[in-house]
């Protein structure tokens, strides 16, 4: 049974019981819950991360977190947590598994940038093989090594609940991600993971390869992320043969690669045949003119399916912008685009403004705005929200999450 909707007076009460100081940000935070009126009847996400740039807080550290747990050990209206950029250790760690062991309504748990190590990825992965409530985890950051996150890959194999899992950043190696791979090919419930920035000692793309051959056979991931695995198009190329035969994969990430136009050319053969891809990330790469005309020649002529592309720094110049600039007249399904850091020219600026000026484009699904100089016409940068599950990403909202968030709403969490 729920208690009744007053945390902060919990809250109080529990620190003097347990002889511990008040964290005013957690006391704040709790207050604020309370005034909700719709507290007992939809769920709600605590959020406590400690990088407020606005107001500077008091960061929770693992003694503010036992006190926590123990005020919403029966607070069931409480569903969301967010804890990250705060000073959890290990010890931290040991109490988000007792209160996963123990709870059964939390369902989004962010952790990221704290100091959770190998020994703290082990008791929340064994926590998670039990419990049936979190949906959604965020682990980014967190330097759990490569053994970390052999325990989360083992997770997978067991756990049929969790439909999100965040890994981006947290150190895992070469036998992590083959452990993972091999562990999607049983999990039938994940729809999202993020690999992100793994330490990689070898060149020869093995990783790649073993994700390629899971995504032959997974028929629930739709999002994977892949950025930063020093991917070339040998790898591109083995993703793309696993996805002619994959038919849930909505959104791919293979942003900071080194993919050039050869990369791009195998993408574009794949689009042309794929009837599922709707978010494509190609940021930072090197695709250049040569592999854009690639991409823009399948969208004109085949692809109907793909709603959002972004090729950010490509080192694309006039001739390539255009050609794409060119494709969208054609395909109307296309719906965002993201352009910047490449070489605009004049006929760069006037392709997309008058793209916009059509409304072929929205000001909120490009980013890029048009402006004229001395009757010259410009493009100038806008916020966009496709980049949203990365660490260095704003977490005010800078811009209309519904225009400008091309990224898929996997799982719902609920907000106060």
């Amino acid at each position: 049974m729920s208690v009744l909707p007053d945390l902060h007076l919990h809250y109080v009460q529990a620190c003097q019981n347990l002889s511990q100081p008040e964290n005013p940000f957690i006391a704040h935070v709790l207050q604020e819950a309370d005034k909700n009126a719709e507290i007992s009847t939809k769920g709600i996400t605590l959020k406590l991360a400690g990088n407020n740039h606005l107001v500077p807080v008091p960061r929770v550290t693992d003694d503010d977190l036992g006190v926590l747990v123990s005020v919403l050990g029966q607070a069931a209206f409480v569903t969301g947590l967010d804890l990250a950029y705060n000073l959890l250790t290990d010890a931290g760690a040991k109490t988000v598994a007792t209160f996963l062991q123990e709870n059964s309504t939390l369902q989004y748990l962010n952790l990221m940038f704290n100091d959770i190590g190998t020994s703290g990825a082990e008791l929340i992965a064994g926590a998670l093989s039990s419990n049936q409530s979190l949906v959604h985890l965020r682990m980014t950051g967190n330097k759990i090594g490569n053994q970390g996150g052999m325990f989360f890959a083992s997770m997978l194999k067991i756990n049929s609940t969790l439909k999100k899992l965040d890994l981006g950043d947290c150190d895992v190696g070469l036998k992590c991600l083959v452990a993972t791979a091999i562990a999607l090919t049983q999990n039938k419930s994940l729809k999202a993971i993020n690999l992100n920035r793994p330490l990689l000692s070898s060149q020869q793309e093995e990783t790649t390869v073993h994700i390629a051959q899971m995504l032959r056979t997974n028929s629930s991931l739709v999002e994977l992320h892949l950025g930063k695995h020093e991917m070339k198009n040998f790898g591109v190329e083995r993703l793309c043969d696993a996805l002619y035969q994959n038919s849930s994969l909505r959104y791919l990430d293979l942003s900071c690669n080194n993919i050039c136009w050869d990369g791009a050319k195998f993408l574009g053969e794949l689009l042309k045949k794929n009837q599922t891809l709707e978010i494509l990330d190609l940021d930072a790469n090197r695709i250049e003119d040569v592999g854009i005309i690639y991409l823009s020649e399948a969208l004109a002529t085949r692809n109907k399916t793909l709603k959002v592309l972004s090729i950010v720094s490509n080192n694309i110049t006039g001739k390539g912008l255009v050609a794409l600039a060119q494709a969208m007249r054609s395909n109307i399904t296309l719906s965002h685009i993201y352009i910047w850091g490449n070489k605009f020219d004049r006929s760069t600026c006037a392709a997309f403004s008058e793209l916009i000026t059509l409304e072929r484009l929205q000001l909120g699904c490009i980013d890029v705005a048009p402006y004229k100089v001395d009757g010259e016409i410009r493009l100038a940068e806008l916020s966009h929200g496709l980049a949203k599950h990365r660490y260095w990403s704003p977490r005010c909202a800078a811009v209309d999450p519904g225009a400008a968030n091309a990224s898929l709403a996997i799982v719902a969490v609920s907000e106060y």
